[in-house]
C-alpha cells in the first residue's frame, strides 16, 4: 500500500461525500448511502483484484468489471468474500444474474445500458444502482440510479483512453445540473484529487490508481 497516496485518495473521497451529505440535507432529498471511494477492476489493469479489496478502508466500495472473462464466477466470489469481510460495498458491472448469483449489492451499468436501471430498481429496491456517464445527454438519463460515474475527468488509460478529458471545470458544471449524486473517475491520484473539492462530486473513483495506492506492495 501507497500510504501517502491512499491517504490523499481516502480523505479527499470522505470530504466530497461530507460535502454532497451536506446539500442532500436540504428538505426533500434523502440521506445518502453510497461508499466515498469507488476501485473499478479490470482484467489487464487491476490483477487479483481481491487482494486490492481487502485493503480497501471500510465503508469503500468496488465495481467488478468481467467484460466477459470466463473466471467471472470465481473472481466475483473471491472479491464478495473479501468485500464483506471488510465492510465493502460490491456492485457488479451490467450482469445482474451474476450479483444475483454472488450476493452483490448491487450493479453498476455501463453507459449503453443506463435504460435498464428503472426495471432493476424496480425488481432490486435494495440494490445500489450506479452508471457510467461521458457527457451532458447521458447524465439527463439517470432514471433509476442512485449515483453516475462521470468520466474521464483527467486523461485516463483503459477504456478512456480515446475520450478527451473533461476537465475540472467542464467536470463541476456536469455534476452540479446532474440529477443523482455523481462520482469522479478518470486519471485521478495523489498529485490532482484535490483539485476536486468544491466541485460538487459525491466521491472518488479510480482504476490503476486505487489499485497502486491501496494494493499490495
Amino acid at each position: 500500500m501507497n500510504r501517502s497516496d491512499a491517504e490523499i485518495l481516502w480523505e479527499v473521497a470522505r470530504v466530497l461525500a461530507r460535502d454532497a451529505a451536506d446539500v442532500s440535507r436540504r428538505p426533500g432529498n434523502p440521506p445518502p448511502d453510497l461508499p466515498p471511494l469507488l476501485f473499478f477492476t479490470d482484467p489487464v489493469r487491476t490483477p487479483r483484484p481481491w487482494e486490492t479489496a481487502a485493503r480497501l478502508p471500510p465503508g469503500s466500495g468496488v465495481v467488478f468489471r468481467s467484460f466477459g472473462a470466463p473466471d467471472a464466477l470465481d473472481t466475483a466470489r473471491r472479491l464478495r468474500k473479501a468485500t464483506a469481510r471488510h465492510g465493502v460495498l460490491l456492485l457488479i458491472g451490467l450482469d445482474a444474474d451474476l450479483a444475483e448469483a454472488v450476493g452483490a449489492d448491487g450493479v453498476h451499468l455501463p453507459e449503453r445500458a443506463l435504460g435498464q436501471a428503472p426495471t432493476l430498481a424496480a425488481a432490486r429496491p435494495d440494490w445500489r444502482i450506479t452508471g457510467a456517464a461521458h457527457t451532458a445527454e447521458s447524465l439527463a438519463d439517470v432514471a433509476g440510479l442512485q449515483a453516475a460515474v462521470l468520466s474521464p475527468v483527467f486523461a485516463a488509460g483503459g477504456t478512456s483512453a480515446t475520450r478527451p478529458p473533461l476537465g475540472v471545470e467542464t467536470f463541476t458544471g456536469l455534476a452540479r445540473g446532474a440529477g443523482v449524486p455523481i462520482y469522479a473517475l478518470g486519471g485521478i491520484d495523489g498529485s490532482n484529487a484535490r483539485a476536486l473539492i468544491g466541485s460538487g462530486a459525491c466521491g472518488l473513483a479510480g482504476v490503476s490508481a486505487i489499485r497502486a495506492a491501496f494494493g499490495p506492495d
